[in-house]
């Protein structure tokens, strides 16, 4: 679940020594006075307060059916159903050294400490002197808090490696959370690995809080749809809303919790998130019951009759115990909302990868490539290793010592090599070397009451992409279906998890599809734009001559497979997938290769290339009348593909064109290089705008995100941070 995994591989490659460049090393800047923030609530316009109250109960029934103390959520599970439930007695109190193996992880700085430092705070910040948090053990939650190292900037205890990761999208919220919350509680007091008072690291933290808000508002989540990582940016947000003392920062922590989660509103069927992902990994995307979102989805929206998240869920349950966070009615209905749809989204900001180099690139929307306060935006979005960025990569990388990280150690004599020949090699290798990269992306999302697919348009092409979810059809949360290109064989393991983060069998795409899609169809071109070679130490990015699909056999009511399509039904939800070249089920052996207790054949390969051609369509009885009806008429329906290189089979950096006649859309054509085109018009790949649905179009960089239907409505001005929620009155 960490970025660090892959930035092991790219230092032996890029890692390009130490540049000279002039840009700021100082994290923070000065800001003007922050504009006022406040929310207005107008008529009905947010969620039913008993209604939601059932919810929560529910999910806190579950999760406190045993009594995990050494586990922070699970203790805040207990409090949080106290105070909800009134009778209920927990047991406790947890033990004064419940926590102790999780204070010394922070001492030792390990990575992921920022996670458990979240859930340690909102227990003892939402429950002052409730006797199941100790004095004791109260006591050493603050002491071990107020030594926290809080930014990569600070300095490291002697003796001490650093080992967290800070710079992803949720990391950076999480640790300025951490960090503002504790200076209020303790402003007067040296706090910290720097010597500094609360109030200073609480108003250091504040203007990074409010600058990651405003990006967000702006320009959405580079980490798009992640069902891992937007439990992560829910859990701070829902924190900052209940314990921040800043309208500014209150407020427009609210304001991103409204788009965050009518993002999962609109992109959600059945309570699963089961869309394109920036972000995810084999443990959460083959069921949305393994959804690190799930029981958040589940809490919120009500649609499913699978059970919790057995292992308790952060999300859920901080936000079981919030007070202050006034969920809009809106949102609730977004993701019930059973007609037909379309959802695009455009998120993030662009950034050069390919040749040639400019010496002053100039960054979008008067950013800089060169400023360190620049530098959470770059590295939030995975570009590290992007041309423009290396050089200010390089100077943090000195300038801090992250060259003693454990994994970048090996790697200290390459720091000599320049800046202008990392920037080359960057460029000319980027489908290889920007596989964290998480640049501007368009999706694209049809959803009705029994079917919802959902691709990532476009989107780097023939690159490897280590942890991006290209597409996915969605019947409910265990029957979905999706393609992928192995950057690894499968493994010989019995553990179903066992599969790497840096990108697996099933992990990430070894070279991302040209995808377009077209209301309920969609095409997806593979063709690896990098060599496999030999030489090191690019013999690392190697990748199987094949493409195959998910497609698990047991989670559909129906199995049918003509000639080159296999098809699927759920209740009233169809799903047919092509494939260009032959595909058919494997079967794997439990006891070398790992089920997770599925006893049909779920894996579908189509032998023969690493390039490819697959089509998806999804269809209803209530368009088609019968599933036989579907399977008889998509089977029929003519496909061409036409190689663009020299021979047949195509060469794998070729690609192809496609011509299918789809029996709902017409002809539909796409191609590697040309433009998808269905029943004679045009559709664009790029979304002219931040939003477009049935609830609102919202522009690119807006000053204003508005979404609203049927008298309900969110309204925030970005730039003074008010938020309006109006509903009926």
């Amino acid at each position: 679940m960490r970025a660090r995994h892959w930035l092991s591989v790219l230092v032996p490659t890029l890692l390009l020594a130490a540049a000279c460049s002039s840009s700021d090393t100082s994290p923070t800047g000065t800001s003007a006075p922050l504009p006022p923030a406040e929310t207005v609530i107008e008529g009905a316009a947010v969620v039913d307060p008993a209604w939601l109250l059932g919810r929560k109960l529910e999910l806190l029934r579950f999760e406190t059916q045993t009594f995990a103390p050494q586990n922070p959520i699970n203790v805040l599970a207990h409090l949080t159903r106290k105070r909800l439930e009134p009778g209920y007695a927990p047991p406790g109190p947890a033990p004064d050294d419940a926590w102790d193996g999780t204070f010394a992880g922070w001492d030792a700085l390990r990575d992921g400490r920022d996670f458990s430092g979240l859930y340690v705070l909102a227990a003892i910040l939402g429950f002052e002197g409730d006797p199941m948090i100790s004095p004791a053990l109260r006591a050493k939650s603050e002491a071990a808090l107020t030594r926290f190292k809080y930014w990569y900037t600070d300095p490291t205890p002697p003796g001490l490696t650093d080992n967290s990761y800070y710079w992803s999208e949720n990391h950076q919220l999480l640790f300025h959370t951490i960090e503002h919350l504790v200076g209020l509680r303790f402003p007067d007091r040296p706090i910290g690995t720097d010597g500094k008072t609360g109030k200073e690291h609480a108003d250091r933290a504040a203007k990074m809080i409010v600058r990651w808000l405003e990006h967000r508002l702006r320009y959405g989540f580079a980490e798009w749809h992640s069902n891992v990582y937007y439990q992560k940016d829910l859990t701070p947000l829902l924190v900052l809303v209940e314990h921040a003392q800043d309208p500014a920062i209150v407020h427009r922590a609210a304001a991103v919790l409204d788009v965050l989660c009518m993002d999962l509103a609109l992109h959600t069927l059945r309570d699963a998130f089961g869309v394109t992902h920036g972000r995810s990994y084999k443990k959460d995307k083959m069921k949305s019951t393994d959804e690190d979102t799930w029981s958040f989805t589940k809490l919120v929206f009500a649609s499913s009759t699978y059970d919790w998240d057995k292992g308790g869920d952060p999300g859920a349950t901080i936000f079981s115990a919030s007070t202050k966070y006034a969920m809009p009615e809106l949102v609730r209905r977004a993701g019930a909302a059973g007609d037909t749809m379309v959802v695009r989204e455009r998120m993030g900001l662009p950034m050069p990868e390919s040749p040639p180099t400019e010496a002053e690139p100039v960054a979008p929307d008067g950013l800089s490539y060169t400023s360190a306060d620049d530098l959470p935006i770059w590295w939030g979005m995975g570009a590290l290793t992007a041309w423009p960025v290396v050089p200010l990569t390089l100077e943090t990388f000195n300038t801090y010592n992250l060259w003693d990280v454990e994994d970048f150690a090996p790697f200290k004599q390459l720091r000599s090599i320049t800046p202008d020949l990392g920037k080359n090699l960057s460029a000319y290798n980027a489908a290889m070397l920007n596989f964290g990269l998480m640049r501007d992306v368009d999706t694209y999302t049809y959803r009705n009451a029994d079917v919802m697919l959902s691709s990532a348009v476009d989107y780097r092409k023939g690159t490897f992409n280590q942890q991006v979810h290209a597409w996915q059809a969605t019947l409910d949360a265990r029957a979905i279906v999706f393609t992928n290109h192995p950057f690894r064989p499968l493994a010989t393991t019995g553990d179903w998890r066992d599969d790497p983060e840096s990108g697996g069998y099933w992990n990430g795409e070894a070279s991302m599809p040209r995808s377009a899609q077209a209301d309920n169809v969609a095409i997806h071109i593979y063709a690896p734009q990098y060599p496999i070679t030999n030489e090191a130490p690019f013999d690392y990015f190697r990748y199987e001559p094949y493409t195959h699909a998910y497609f698990p056999q047991e989670y559909f009511d129906e199995i049918a497979q003509r000639g080159p399509w296999t098809f699927g039904r759920l209740g009233k939800g169809y799903v047919a997938l092509y494939s260009f070249r032959p595909a058919k089920f494997l079967t794997y052996d439990p006891k070398t290769q790992a089920t997770d207790g599925r006893l049909q054949p779920f894996d579908l390969r189509a032998d023969g290339g690493a390039d490819n051609v697959w089509i998806s369509e999804v269809g209803r009885e209530a368009e088609w009348g019968s599933f036989a009806a579907f399977v008889d008429a998509v089977s029929a329906a003519k496909v061409e593909v036409t190689s663009r290189g020299p021979g047949k089979p195509s060469g794998e950096r070729d690609g192809f064109d496609v011509a299918y006649t789809s029996p709902s859309r017409g002809l539909v054509t796409f191609g590697w290089e040309a433009p998808l085109v269905a029943a004679g018009a045009p559709i664009p790949l790029q979304l002219d705008g931040r939003h477009e649905s049935p609830f609102g179009r919202v522009p690119r960089k807006p000053g204003r995100v508005v979404f609203e239907r049927d008298g309900y409505a969110i309204d925030i001005d970005v730039t003074t941070g008010v938020r309006r929620l109006r509903g009926p009155r």
